[in-house]
């Protein structure tokens, strides 16, 4: 088995140097024969290129692969047309891996190939979410760690051919949000399994909450509401309406937890100001997430509106 892991990357040297440099110390076993590392620069502006060019005799997987600023999207689609592998890896480039990591994918997908007798699964490894920049793999798992998602491409493995059957990542996502939940949709209706393999393990890194950073989080729900649209418009299912949180359920849910949205970022921030002080930066986000997730629905149902849908 020869593994080719895609990274898309935009502007994420610091921690895709972590990244990179945990891929590299991978300890290789039967089945695997080989791997590589796809980056797809997509057209950072910081020192990616040049440091990667710096660091080639450092990283020998490594294998550079720059475009225009696209989104993840097609940088994914272009790693896999330069990937030389018969299994494809996705993670991010914030995602930094066990010594086991990718021997644990392809032990676990042959283990499903034999057991299943075809190729129609994928592996689901496990994501734990960090702070720590210094020692991310010192993080212990979490109950907010656990993800109900099908096809999330933070650390997933794939059969080559299985994943080129399904069209691969629909293009139109050049904004944040539901590119990869999207592919998987087309995944389900393939009749490919999901395969759990918590001891692939992956430490997704992101900085500790700074008020700083509310003014980005507002944008970026709304530009998850420009692709759940588009989402939905391919897959105008019920299914997809609760995942993107389209229904009066979510509606009611976040005017409710956010007392009509007396609950803001405005009137919280001095309570959220106070947890980081505190060194709580985790728990401020996920009271944060409270009338971001009602910023996010409201901007949904504003798009659908503006395309004549309900």
């Amino acid at each position: 088995m020869f593994l080719s892991v895609v990274i898309p990357t935009y502007n994420r040297l610091p921690i895709l140097e972590k990244c990179l440099r945990a891929l590299e110390r991978q300890r290789l076993a039967s089945p695997i024969t080989d791997y590589e590392v796809v980056v797809v620069d997509d057209g950072s502006t910081d020192e990616t290129v040049v440091w990667l060019g710096q660091h080639q005799a450092e990283l020998p997987h490594v294998r550079l692969v720059e475009q225009d600023h696209g989104g993840p999207a097609a940088g994914r689609n272009r790693g896999v047309d330069h990937a030389r592998g018969d299994v494809i890896v996705f993670i991010d480039s914030d995602l930094v891996v066990t010594e086991e990591f990718l021997l644990s994918h392809a032990s676990q997908l042959q283990q499903s190939w034999e057991e299943r007798g075809d190729r129609l699964c994928f592996t689901y490894g496990a994501v734990i979410n960090t702070a720590n920049f210094e020692d991310p793999t010192s993080e212990p798992h979490k109950i907010r760690d656990l993800s109900w998602a099908y096809f999330a491409t933070g650390n997933v493995a794939i059969d080559r051919e299985v994943l080129e059957r399904s069209g691969l990542f629909d293009t139109r996502f050049r904004l944040y949000g539901w590119e990869d939940l999207e592919l998987g949709e087309r995944l389900r209706q393939m009749g490919v399994a999901l395969v759990r393999c918590p001891a692939a393990v992956g430490y997704h890194w992101h900085p500790p909450l700074s008020l700083e950073q509310v003014p980005r989080l507002i944008a970026v729900e709304g530009q998850r509401a420009k692709m759940g649209l588009v989402f939905y418009k391919k897959h105008p299912t019920r299914r997809v309406r609760f995942i993107i949180q389209f229904t009066v359920l979510h509606r009611i849910l976040w005017e409710l937890l956010t007392l009509g949205g007396a609950l803001n970022e405005r009137s919280l921030r001095p309570v959220l100001a106070w947890l980081i002080r505190k060194g709580q930066a985790a728990w401020a986000m996920e009271l944060l997430r409270l009338p971001l997730n009602r910023i996010g629905v409201r901007a949904l149902y504003a798009e659908a509106r503006a395309a004549g849908l309900r």
